[in-house]
């Protein structure tokens, strides 16, 4: 039987391709879709405890090769002026319903106490990579920021961008604080490479690969996304109709 993971990753990439395609183009088609992605996140929630795990693996299981997904260089002159200083000056802006806005530097947060996972990574196109990350629990920086109780949302804004439009994604609460949740500085043992999200990425890792956004520069939390960029919770659900909850 097909794995749900790969039922999503071949149905979307199908939709991708296809994007000429009557259906995926009819307004009637993409309400469906969007009243699917609904039933699957409350089904989801319903039958799953909210702390469940994702599947570990162990060393002997690491890909030997873990694929770059999405923008593999930014090409800002900013992020361009940060590689050149080996991100020595970079900093994540935690902002927005918060009670102390944070500005922490990339070296602080490599030194905070960090959890390790080795986890599988499936991406909206087909393939799958495993890999181990290093990182801190996101729970542990909103902690300390002093989330509201007005938040439901937290925003990711990236330093990719595509045209003029800038890469963001979100999670609600419940995948925010989750345990796997983690703001990963490190890869396979060694600090993040570029094509892979240096010098931050986020691994929300019940979700699939577009939702786990690359080069994180800012943390905003929100009680609503309509008025974040598209209003759809995303770049892709902006401009490509990906669903926002790509549970698996």
């Amino acid at each position: 039987m097909i794995g749900r993971r790969r039922f999503i990753a071949a149905s979307a990439s199908g939709l991708l391709l296809g994007g000429c395609d009557r259906l995926n183009n009819s307004p009637g088609f993409r309400d469906v879709l969007r009243s699917a992605e609904k039933l699957n996140m409350a089904s989801q929630r319903l039958i799953s405890p909210r702390d469940a795990l994702a599947r570990e693996y162990g060393e002997a299981d690491l890909s030997p090769i873990f694929r770059s997904n999405g923008t593999r260089v930014p090409g800002t002159a900013e992020y361009t002026r940060h590689m050149a200083e080996q991100f020595a000056n970079w900093r994540l802006t935690v902002d927005g319903l918060v009670a102390r806005p944070l500005s922490i530097p990339i070296q602080t947060l490599r030194s905070l106490p960090h959890r390790t996972q080795i986890t599988r990574h499936d991406c909206v196109e087909g393939w799958s990579a495993i890999g181990k990350w290093h990182g801190v629990p996101l729970s542990r920086i909103l902690d300390h920021a002093g989330l509201s109780t007005r938040a439901k949302y937290i925003v990711f804004h990236c330093a990719d961008r595509f045209g003029d439009k800038p890469y963001y994604e979100s999670i609600d609460l419940v995948d925010a604080f989750h345990p796997q949740t983690i703001l990963a500085w490190g890869m396979n043992g060694h600090l993040l490479p570029v094509p892979n999200g240096a010098p931050l990425r986020l691994r929300v890792e019940r979700q699939l690969g577009y939702k786990h956004a690359k080069y994180v520069e800012r943390i905003e939390a929100v009680d609503s996304l309509s008025r974040v960029a598209g209003g759809k919770g995303g770049y892709w659900e902006d401009n490509v109709d990906y669903e926002w909850y790509a549970g698996i």
